[in-house]
């Protein structure tokens, strides 16, 4: 389960993170873009330096959306890049195997160039439309999760694929169904009436 952080007029990034963290969630990734309340570049900074914090208390993975020269100058875990973002195989040259690079794909084509410049994992999507993420890519729905892992499977490709876009509690049996290995929130968590409480309903959906 993975939690992409989004500021709403209720929630800072922080504060999101903070009850995903309390659900049971063990991966937060500081997203930051439009249409989110954007950060100033010292507001970014700070932002993070409290999420490690966070994240070292709750023994939590943290890695940065797109920001791979942070990622090699802090303790950050990782970085996952979206398809306007670094190419996947410079972020590998720059941060050695050391780090975590995720790539966003939304066809089978793409997660197999991810695949051979090094990917650690797939964020894959979207499942349906997302208000929290401009600039959409066609959504894929069951069937088109269902499409790219067989082709997966055919070719072999056993990077772990994390499924993105819209998804709710209701979702994830028929995702995990399908193949998925992985699931990404954000506003299904923050738009709850009890965030804590929802995390952990869609964790234990998960196992």
């Amino acid at each position: 389960m993975q939690f992409i952080t989004h500021a709403t007029e209720k929630y800072s990034y922080v504060d999101g993170a903070r009850l995903a963290l309390e659900g049971g969630c063990r991966w937060i990734q500081l997203r930051a873009k439009a249409p989110d309340f954007l950060l100033s570049e010292q507001a970014y900074r700070d932002t993070l330096t409290e999420l490690l914090l966070l994240c070292n208390t709750y023994n939590a993975t943290l890695i940065l959306d797109d920001n791979v020269d942070l990622v090699k100058t802090t303790a950050v875990a990782g970085v996952h890049l979206g398809q306007n973002d670094m190419p996947v195989a410079h972020a590998r040259q720059l941060l050695g195997n050391e780090k975590i690079v995720g790539g966003t794909a939304n066809t089978f084509s793409q997660i197999v160039k991810h695949v051979a410049d090094g990917v650690d994992y797939v964020g894959c999507g979207p499942f349906r439309f997302t208000s929290t993420k401009q600039n959409l890519a066609t959504t894929l729905g069951l069937e088109g999760y269902r499409n790219i892992l067989t082709q997966m499977t055919a070719q072999q490709l056993h990077v772990p694929m994390v499924a993105i876009g819209g998804i709710t509690i209701d979702d994830i049996p028929q995702l995990r169904m399908v193949g998925v290995q992985g699931i990404a929130v954000s506003g299904c968590v923050l738009n709850a009436d009890n965030p804590v409480a929802y995390m952990k309903e869609l964790i234990n959906t998960m196992k």
